[in-house]
């Protein structure tokens, strides 16, 4: 991926993952363009700074992504990244009869907005010098937490897209995956400062290095994230998913 002289887009970018990656992108001398639900966020990502830019989405709604596209390529014809970073992860039982809009709302943002988006994009991401597209699934794709099965599933299907992605389009779009392990950003409640989740300062810093390596790797991948991408090729699956579930309770216990 070219590491300067870009015009990015990051959705959700207001705050966590996708704020910290845009301000060291921005930081490399590139165009930055932060989406998101709560432009008072996106603000504060952006704030002091020249050369990034908010910008309102609503990554639920079909319509609103074409009008976003629409609009945002009027004013930036040179947009030649985005990175799907707009996601959210609720916790849901399984073992009992629910309320199934939480599930419902998790498929909507984490899978099919990236792929509404992508759509939206493709056209004029494929006349553009150095285009790229960065999925931003997670470590629960490869080993799920079965407290947030939805949020699991989801990450699992898009990893299973960029794959897709980068085969349709070798030598015309560089797609790339990135995913994170378990950060301490505002994902879920009490996140944070949750003990065990590495610091978001600490993983952004990690995935730079990575991002800005010529050739980047298809795949981004922190160390820790790596014990649960290499899970099942290292034939450990099944008790990496009993350790993943018991780490998560006991972290999340810790806080209660």
């Amino acid at each position: 991926m070219k590491t300067n002289g870009n015009t990015i887009l990051i959705t959700g970018g207001g705050s966590g993952i996708g704020a910290a990656l845009a301000q060291r992108l921005h930081d490399l001398g590139n165009t930055v363009i932060v989406a998101g639900r709560r432009i008072e966020a996106l603000n504060a990502t952006i704030a002091g700074r020249s050369d990034m830019h908010a910008v309102v989405l609503d990554i639920d709604n079909a319509i609103a992504i074409e009008a976003f596209v629409e609009d945002v390529l009027a004013t930036f014809p040179a947009l030649n990244v985005v990175i799907h970073n707009a996601g959210i992860m609720r916790f849901e039982a399984l073992d009992t009869r629910r309320d199934l809009a939480d599930a419902e709302a998790t498929i909507t943002t984490n899978l099919l907005g990236p792929i509404r988006l992508t759509n939206a994009l493709i056209d004029h991401l494929l006349a553009q010098d150095h285009p790229a597209i960065v999925t931003v699934t997670s470590g629960l794709g490869y080993v799920p937490m079965t407290a947030a099965a939805t949020y699991s599933a989801t990450k699992a299907a898009i990893h299973s897209y960029t794959v897709s992605l980068r085969e349709v389009l070798k030598g015309r779009v560089e797609v790339i995956e990135l995913a994170p392990p378990a950060v301490q950003t505002g994902l879920t409640p009490g996140q944070e400062s949750r003990p065990g989740y590495q610091p978001l300062a600490e993983f952004a810093d990690e995935v730079m290095a990575l991002l800005t390596a010529q050739p980047t790797p298809g795949e981004v991948m922190v160390e820790r994230v790596k014990f649960l991408r290499n899970a099942e090729r290292e034939n450990r699956f099944d008790e990496t998913v009993v350790q993943l579930n018991e780490f998560a309770a006991k972290a999340r216990a810790a806080q209660s």
